[in-house]
């Protein structure tokens, strides 16, 4: 794809973004065919994010890491995308309808970053853990599959070019020493209207989400981009992504590192 058709895609991607509105599909010479395309749209989608007045790059998601997750949207590898300080809101925070399209809410581990991270010594493995984290945080990604397609049908290519179709993170305010859970087996519960709607565990993100954390330092290393300290990671849903509607209210329960909670109206 040419550099003016990867401009263009982006261009669409970031008006529907700003606008709330969904999309049929891309104009066919600026759908992505290949991952490499899709991040290259996604990349310029960025660029087009930090324009906007107070917006900053604090971290990344990681989407596809949980088995449920990926039979809803029929994706079956791991892809990221940006965390903007401006799509992301504290704890207890009201998020207004007409910003989304097709939301779903995630409940995730996150990580923060406790140093830069020197990526001449990539790659990482569990055994670098103290070194690259000083702490983990309960969140909620609320995902926008803005492509008016059953879910199945919009492919990897179109979810990475649209930042992943990351629209908001929340997140809680504190920071919890790594060992605080067993993330091998730590389970998280997702209520909407004080219903209990699923059960899912830290387990679920490809076993464990430092391994999903890992695996995104790796990716963006070999690429030569270094996640920098304080930024954050969100790792992938611990349960299926659970589809939200104007009047709901959300909690994710993450046990004895506390709750998250959006309203939606």
């Amino acid at each position: 794809m040419n550099t003016n058709n990867i401009l263009k895609a982006a261009n669409i991607l970031f008006q529907n973004k700003l606008n709330g509105r969904g999309i049929n599909s891309l104009p066919p010479n600026c759908t992505p065919q290949n991952n490499e395309e899709a991040y290259q749209i996604q990349n310029e989608l960025k660029i087009l994010c930090l324009s906007l007045k107070d917006n900053i790059s604090i971290g990344k998601k990681v989407g596809c890491t949980n088995k449920i997750a990926q039979e809803q949207i029929k994706v079956y590898e791991p892809f990221y995308g940006e965390l903007y300080s401006k799509f992301s809101s504290e704890n207890n925070c009201t998020l207004k309808s007409n910003n989304f399209y097709k939301p779903h809410a995630e409940p995730e581990i996150s990580f923060r970053m406790k140093e830069d991270v020197n990526i001449t010594n990539a790659p990482f493995a569990i055994h670098n853990v103290d070194e690259l984290f000083d702490g983990l945080l309960p969140s909620i990604e609320v995902v926008d599959f803005r492509f008016n397609k059953e879910l199945k049908n919009i492919g990897i290519y179109n979810l990475i070019s649209s930042n992943g179709a990351s629209e908001h993170w929340i997140y809680g305010t504190n920071v919890y020493p790594i060992n605080k859970i067993n993330l091998e087996n730590h389970v998280v519960s997702i209520y909407v209207d004080s219903l209990l709607i699923d059960k899912g565990n830290t387990n679920k993100v490809l076993e464990n989400p430092l391994n999903s954390a890992i695996w995104l330092i790796n990716q963006l290393a070999l690429k030569g981009e270094p996640l920098l300290k304080g930024q954050f990671i969100s790792t992938g849903t611990c349960t299926k992504a659970i589809q939200i509607k104007p009047g709901n209210t959300i909690k994710a329960d993450f046990g004895s590192i506390g709750s998250v909670k959006l309203n939606y109206v």
